[in-house]
């Protein structure tokens, strides 16, 4: 069934070598990385092409699709052929973006290489690129084939790339289950167990993006965060200072309990405990920014509508709302509490 997503823990090479063998041509998309790191996992497979492109999100913009296109057509590629991606967020991002609008649409398997990937961008048929420093802002909802996730490919990871992914594990559970979120609170980074965090974040986001596939309700919840964090993720990318987008949503979760937390959302007391846990984790960012200039980027976020500026708010711990209107004076408090921690 399309956009099912398979988690398989060892074995990878035979279920992917029985999807590969129905199609006329396939190609596995990687960046640097993880043709050095994960691409030698693959080996055995049936004949194949690949496509290395650079990694990181500097590069997921119109010029390396150019790139990636111009392959598949030097390859001769038709709608009968197949596009595997094997690297995170961003080569999953623009790489089925690619592969939607290649002769209006070739078939696509998401390899989610790591925590982030597996947990959040993977799941949802989001695919997209960036425009002139906004984040994800040319894009389509287009579901895989299949999601292959394979979690020893952590293994790979550094742990900053690791922390990264964590944020959007912390974040389902604050929108969605208590319990876990009293699970994973108790525990490090390094105490964590991938196995289940990665089948809970991805069953849970399953079940929100199958319930509303275009984000015209339930599916706003996801974006907790994700307002200030996006912005902010964008304003360091455009001044050559990148930060790594869970340590940007780390940001945003904080600044964006606070805004709950001031709209009768959540308590003091919840607001601390988030904040407590996530600075436990993720280090206050020291780097300086221009709250004027991130609230100019926030105006330009996908979820607006009329101008305004909507979030999506944990209510307590465990439960979500969407479209909350925020004002500039409250997200102004917001990022004076974050600044003064």
């Amino acid at each position: 069934m399309k956009g099912e997503v398979l988690i398989i823990k060892e074995g990878l090479r035979d279920p992917l070598a029985a999807i590969l063998q129905s199609y006329s041509k396939v190609a596995i998309l990687t960046d640097e990385n993880t043709h050095r790191l994960c691409y030698p996992l693959l080996s055995g497979l049936p004949a194949h092409h690949v496509i290395e492109v650079p990694a990181g999100e500097e590069h997921k913009h119109l010029q390396t699709c150019q790139v990636i296109w111009q392959r598949l057509t030097d390859l001769n590629f038709d709608r009968h052929s197949l596009l595997v991606m094997l690297g995170g967020g961003v080569l999953g991002d623009m790489g089925g973006f690619c592969a939607a609008t290649f002769k209006r649409g070739i078939d696509f398997i998401l390899m989610p290489t790591t925590l982030l990937s597996q947990v959040d961008a993977s799941v949802g048929g989001k695919l997209g690129i960036d425009f002139n420093n906004f984040k994800n802002h040319i894009g389509v909802f287009c579901e895989p084939q299949v999601t292959i996730i394979y979690t020893p490919f952590f293994k790979t990871l550094p742990v900053r790339e690791l922390r990264s992914g964590f944020a959007e594990v912390i974040k389902h559970c604050l929108i969605s289950d208590r319990k876990m979120w009293d699970v994973i609170r108790q525990k490090s980074l390094e105490e964590q167990d991938w196995d289940t965090l990665v089948k809970h974040s991805v069953d849970f986001k399953k079940s929100v993006t199958t319930a509303d596939p275009t984000e015209k309700g339930l599916r706003k919840i996801l974006n907790f965060g994700h307002t200030m964090g996006h912005a902010l993720e964008s304003y360091f990318l455009s001044r050559g200072n990148r930060i790594f987008h869970g340590e940007a949503i780390a940001m945003g979760m904080i600044m964006e309990s606070f805004v709950a937390r001031e709209e009768g959302l959540m308590t003091n007391g919840e607001l601390t405990e988030v904040k407590n846990y996530v600075l436990s984790i993720f280090p206050k960012e020291k780097s300086p920014y221009d709250e004027g200039e991130v609230i100019q980027l926030m105006l330009q976020d996908k979820k607006n509508k009329g101008g305004e500026i909507l979030m999506a708010l944990p209510e307590g711990i465990g439960k979500a709302k969407w479209d909350v209107k925020v004002g500039g004076a409250l997200i102004k408090k917001a990022f004076q509490y974050y600044n003064d921690l």
